[in-house]
């Protein structure tokens, strides 16, 4: 309801606040209707007809102010002295920003306070850990998104005196990291990290995370994003690392880790395994060509791609007989690991060759045909399958059912092992397929190709085509964790925002896989397991033999390894031999336990009695599985508790044209870059100096030609958190029009004329601490004045109603419609008169009409601040009376009471009465525009009313302050009402009267007039004649039909306004000639 009632009020008023008269920076100014469609995402103009003198008047534009190069007098960590700090004549970011920053920080008033959290009660207390971003570079405009969503929640709660911390940390990101260094160190070094052995590249690591790391940091400050930094971590830190040790050691003392030989997806870019929910999948139609970058290009194609999507059929030769068994495969290099045929036990064409053997072409294996109904469908093809258990998923079932050899066919980057024999050994996967299809048409056993529908699974770290592959890994068994978090959900005490997500979390959750958590990387958390042998046993004992699995020792240390491995084999500790796992864990692994690692656990801090669990994760939905559902089940599993009791997810963030924010497609913008501002060569130079492709780079740099041609101009971070909360609807996608962000810089403009001209009015009032109680109270409140404060609650309410549901677009509009809407567009300019007026008779109507501005700006700043955290506190700390209102005044907005919604000062009756009143205004502002009357000659309204007449008189001088008016009189008598007037019906009730004489020239309008009226004509006719030719229903599509009728009424219409000024004119020419 506030807003709706708010946007009457934007309809009722149009004209420009006195404070929009100061300079507006060096940015074009937008009108308040621009401001309006710019918070609706709208920008387009509509043209439409006005009839006034004829000439539109030229305005020179009021050059815009220079600003100058800002120094900071403040010292760091000092608050601002806005004595010494003069208010600038417009808004600039980096003058407003700078120091605020640094002295919340060195205050402490981001600091959580355990003792403050203990024993509080869930709705009185506000904790929430970071999602920590990857170390491996800077924050995008998605990670901006987060940060506004979540500091506006934490500076909420703040506000609201409750615990709260907001605990920051970054990622080590141990794929992402890796590849990263390793492409710097090839670029820069022409090495790979084998050269250097891993202890020196971790270390190498370790520099780029001290060189590189703390970009993210400056990122989060220039934010304004309010975190604990004294509780800042990193994954990789000393504390966090142990949680991780620990918590591994606990999961295999339950039984719930263990060692396995099992399929996976290994990326041969990486050399790496990956978990089932770090594949992308791309879906192929039929025959399609694809670049491999771990390849050197196909001969055979121009651009040196490789086939895929095609079904490959051969002949396997049977054994001691001239027969053959012809298979099919879309992965023909594989056929080096088969190590049987299936065919259907009840397929009459194969009864003769049960039992029997088929011959390798290249090997000269002896490969068993088998029968199996659960796999082969006889209907299928030729009915026979080759089966390869070591490569591919229903081949492994396949071949654990039937006991068959596993022959893994690939080495870890991706060539054929020796199991390809002289002919195919060392040869990439894909070099290997085309090879082997040559050498089977040699041998007269290719029996062609045909395109097929298939699904490809890519690495989504590498985007290399993963394979699927045998390897000893890690697991964590994750049956009772899912079942206990899917329960939570179930029963409702974990909420997920929105709903629909639900759905999601439960179907992956209800058929969750065991965990994949070793990765064979070097940087990252080394396992914490020893293989353990003796001295004698030499190599004879191999760790990758899954036989051998019991000589895994986990320990949290190898000191407690060791004493494991002595009292397991019986052995001294001169005897013994042990060798630490080289794999390190996934990334995730860590990420799982942020919410308790981070405040100490396993030990039981302070921190962690007093923070954990923590109230919310919020986090873009993308990673639900990823991230949201470890924290769940490592949580309920590790500390039996929930690590939060609500998780929102924001929409994904995408460009305006819904594409993934992507570096290699340029669209990655750097917030400081939207803070600060950005030249396009900046922004082609960062492109420059990353890693990417030459062919990636100039893409992305003619993107950025085509989006930001003149660069990004400097907005602040007010103006970025402001803009990006707007888009926060709840849903799947925000397609962020950078343009669109950019525009709040208006705002804040807005903001900041709006409350240097406001103190002009308040310059000799002096607040009190009860001063809004005290306004309430004292009967001296004009209509005006309880409109405002009534409009106040509203929008309060609505503020408060919103940030409580999460719907931060809903409250950022409701907040800026009743800065624009209900302060500017109506308040401000309704009073001018009063406070303009300091005589002693208006005495009690220019307090109140002060005292109501005070608590509306005052209370506004608080309302915007959670939102807006720089500019509000600047504005706030020059209002008036800042110091002398008492023992509860505090030093900081931020530390302030956020503003509440006083029921009992609502007032539906005044508020009825206002849009009585803003209706009428609406139409005198009508009036005026229609006979393009100048702003200067202020006119005589005469007001027909049947309801409401009381109305309208209390509240005469406001319908002329805001009508432009110089007298208005309310049903006067017909006769009083001179003939030269100007009408308009507002409504069944109302009628509206304009005196013209002397305001417009009739013969100028009227000459005018019947010149844009020809010009009109023609193109009405000519569209007329073309829908009436022959043909034109039968072959004109409908679409451009409806298009053409659609344009031919708005011509119409337009002749028609015009036709009825002008005999308007005429009328009132004769009336004057008379």
């Amino acid at each position: 309801m506030a807003e709706e009632n708010s946007s009457a009020a934007a309809d009722a008023v149009a004209a420009t606040t006195a404070g929009d008269n100061e300079a507006s920076g060096d940015e074009p100014k937008l009108s308040k209707n621009q401001l309006k469609k710019l918070a609706k995402g709208k920008d387009k103009k509509k043209e439409k007809p006005q009839w006034g003198t004829g000439k539109k008047k030229e305005v020179k534009k009021k050059e815009a102010p220079k600003q100058e190069p800002f120094v900071n007098p403040t010292p760091k960590g000092e608050k601002k002295d806005m004595s010494k700090i003069p208010f600038a004549e417009a808004y600039f970011p980096t003058a407003v920003e700078a120091g605020w920053q640094d002295w919340w920080e060195t205050a402490g008033f981001y600091q959580g306070d355990p003792a403050k959290a203990m024993g509080r009660p869930e709705d009185e207390r506000f904790i929430m850990v970071i999602p920590p971003p990857n170390v491996t570079g800077s924050l995008h405009l998605g990670h901006a998104l987060t940060a506004a969503v979540e500091d506006t929640l934490t500076r909420w709660h703040r506000m609201k005196g409750h615990a709260t911390l907001y605990v920051p940390g970054t990622d080590h990101a141990g794929i992402a990291t890796q590849s990263v260094v390793e492409k710097m160190l090839m670029k820069n070094e022409n090495k790979t990290r084998h050269d250097l052995g891993r202890e020196a590249f971790v270390q190498k690591v370790w520099e780029w995370k001290g060189e590189y790391g703390t970009r993210i940091t400056n990122q989060l400050r220039r934010l304004g994003s309010s975190v604990d930094w004294s509780r800042e971590r990193f994954t990789m830190d000393d504390m966090l690392s142990k949680a991780v040790v620990e918590a591994f050691n606990r999961f295999h003392e339950k039984g719930l880790l263990y060692r396995a030989n099992r399929l996976g997806n290994w990326s041969c870019a990486l050399k790496s395994a990956i978990s089932d929910i770090e594949v992308d999948y791309i879906d192929l139609e039929g025959r399609t060509f694809l670049e491999v970058k771990t390849h050197k290009g196909n001969p055979n194609d121009p651009k040196g791609r490789y086939e895929f999507g095609v079904l490959t059929s051969f002949a396997y030769p049977i054994e001691d007989s001239d027969e053959v068994l012809v298979v099919a495969t879309t992965r023909l290099e594989t056929m080096l690991g088969d190590t049987a045929v299936a065919v259907h036990p009840e397929d009459p064409r194969y009864k003769h060759l049960h039992g029997k053997h088929v011959i390798h072409p290249f090997s000269g294996r002896k490969i068993p045909i088998i029968t199996d109904p659960e796999l082969v469908d006889m209907s299928f093809g030729t009915g026979a399958v080759k089966i390869t258990p070591a490569h591919d998923p229903n081949d492994y079932e396949c071949g654990k059912r039937h006991n068959l050899e596993f022959i893994t066919v690939l080495t870890e980057d991706g060539a054929i092992n020796h199991y390809g024999g002289p002919e195919f050994e060392g040869m990439m996967r894909y070099d290997a397929r085309i090879a082997m299809e040559e050498a089977l048409d040699k041998k007269g056993l290719l029996r062609g190709k045909e395109p097929n529908k298939m699904r490809l699974g890519l690495c989504s770290r590498s985007g290399d085509i993963l394979e699927p592959m045998i390897t000893p890994q890690w697991y964590v068994n994750c049956d009772s964790m899912a079942k206990r978090s899917t329960d939570a959900v179930r029963n409702g005490e974990l909420k997920i925002i929105p709903a629909e997500h639900e759905k999601t979390w439960f179907q992956w959750l209800d058929n969750i896989r065991d965990w994949c958590v070793s990765r064979q990387l070097w940087w990252g958390h080394q396992i914490p397991a020893w293989f353990a042998k003796t001295k004698a046993e030499g190599d004879e004992i191999q760790k990758n033999d899954i036989a051998n699995n019991d000589r895994w020792i986990v320990a949290r240390n190898e000191d407690e390894a060791k004493e494991k491995a002595m009292k397991f084999l019986g052995c001294s500790e001169d005897e013994l031999v042990l060798e630490r796992d080289e794999d390190v864990l996934d990334t995730w692994f860590s990420s799982g336990l942020f919410p308790f690692s981070v405040m100490g656990w396993p030990d039981n801090t302070e921190d962690l009695k007093a923070f954990y669990p923590t109230s919310l994760l919020e986090t873009g939905l993308d990673i639900l599985f990823f991230w949201v559902a470890r924290m769940v089940m490592m949580g309920l599993e590790l500390t039996d508790q929930l690590p939060f009791h609500t998780v929102f997810l924001h929409a994904m963030v995408r460009d305006k044209e819904g594409r993934k924010m992507s570096k290699s497609l340029g669209n990655v913008i750097d917030p400081l870059e939207v803070i600060g501002g950005c030249s396009l060569e900046a922004l082609q130079e960062r492109l420059e100096g990353g890693n990417l492709p030459e062919k990636e780079i100039a893409r992305a740099k003619k993107n950025n030609e085509l989006e930001f041609p003149d660069g990004i101009p400097e907005c602040g971070s007010d103006a970025l958190r402001f803009g990006l909360l707007a888009y926060t609807v709840q849903g799947r996608d925000i397609n962020l029009d950078v343009k669109r962000v950019v525009g709040y810089r208006n705002f804040c403009n807005k903001m900041w004329n709006t409350t240097k001209f406001a103190l002009t009015y308040v310059d000799d009032f002096k607040p009190t601490p009860t001063l809004l109680e005290d306004l309430m109270a004292s009967n001296k409140m004009a209509i005006r004045d309880k409109f405002m404060i009534s409009r106040l609650m509203k929008g309060i309410e609505a503020v408060n109603v919103n940030f409580s549901d999460y719907k931060f677009g809903d409250a950022q509009q409701a907040a800026y419609q009743l800065w624009l809407n209900d302060m500017c567009d109506v308040y401000l300019e309704a009073i001018k008169p009063i406070v303009g007026d300091r005589s002693k008779e208006n005495e009690d109507a220019r307090w109140a009409a002060q005292a109501t501005l005070w608590v509306a700006l005052e209370a506004q700043l608080r309302l915007l601040h959670p939102m807006m955290p720089f500019i509000t506190e600047e504005l706030w700390q020059r209002l008036p009376g800042r110091g002398t209102l008492g023992d509860g005044e505090t030093p900081s907005i931020m530390l302030a009471k956020y503003p509440e919604c006083n029921d009992a000062y609502k007032n539906e009756q005044v508020e009825e009465a206002m849009a009585t009143i803003l209706e009428i205004v609406k139409a005198c502002r009508s009036l005026r525009s229609s006979y393009n009357i100048v702003p200067k000659n202020r006119t005589h309204f005469y007001i027909k009313i049947s309801e409401g007449a009381e109305v309208a008189q209390a509240q005469a001088d406001d319908i002329m302050t805001l009508g432009n008016g110089s007298k208005v009189d309310i049903n006067v008598p017909d006769e009083e009402i001179p003939t030269s007037v100007g009408t308009i019906i507002v409504n069944d009730s109302i009628t509206l009267l304009v005196d013209l004489k002397g305001m417009v020239d009739f013969k100028t309008e009227i000459g005018r007039l019947n010149k844009n009226l020809k010009k009109a004509r023609g193109p009405m006719e000519q569209l007329q004649m073309k829908i009436a030719s022959d043909g034109y229903a039968e072959n004109v599509p409908e679409d451009l039909k409806k298009s053409n009728e659609e344009k031919l009424e708005g011509l119409k219409k337009q002749v028609s306004d015009m036709e009825e000024a002008i005999a308007n004119f005429e009328r009132l020419l004769s009336l004057e000639d008379n």
